[in-house]
């Protein structure tokens, strides 16, 4: 054992703690999320999980008869378009389209086409933009009327871009 793991124990033997004073112990965090209505705390389980889940999937299978599905799971599904295009000079053999997958406190849904036109970002209402997370992927803890409308109207515009540049 070295010099400085020795010290630590004898602190921790003698009751000092390693840790500076007003720094608190971290906790290991939920596996449930934990989100607010009303000032109230509220924890989403899994059940609530797949049913957004299930509520966006409905959105994204209406367009299976123009892109294909690599993975279809109960938590997760992606969209693609296998046709040979060429990117920014570069040749593709297939392109993303959209994806949900569960994770520990939201359902992640991934629009790629705000890579292919950072303008599409312009036709997201305030509600939706405030789930983004980085460039493509949206945190959702809680599919509202509203959010479903503003994520149908996303696909809709998505679509329509990646026709025009006849990536369907």
């Amino acid at each position: 054992m070295g010099p400085l793991k020795q010290n630590l124990k004898q602190k921790k033997s003698a009751g000092i703690s390693a840790r500076p004073p007003g720094r608190k112990k971290s906790k290991k965090p939920s596996m449930q999320s934990v989100h607010r209505k009303n000032g109230v705390k509220m924890k989403l389980n899994q059940d609530e999980l797949l049913e957004i889940f299930q509520g966006l999937k409905i959105l994204l299978t209406t367009y299976e008869k123009y892109f294909f599905s690599k993975i279809n799971l109960e938590g997760r599904y992606d969209l693609w378009s296998f046709k040979e295009v060429e990117i920014a000079g570069r040749k593709r053999k297939e392109v993303y389209f959209a994806g949900l997958i569960i994770q520990s406190s939201y359902v992640g849904f991934y629009f790629m086409p705000v890579y292919a036109d950072t303008e599409l970002k312009r036709v997201f209402n305030n509600e939706l933009l405030s789930l983004l997370k980085g460039k493509s992927c949206f945190h959702i803890r809680k599919l509202t009327p509203e959010i479903k409308k503003q994520i149908k109207d996303a696909l809709k515009t998505g679509f329509d871009l990646y026709k025009k540049r006849n990536w369907v």
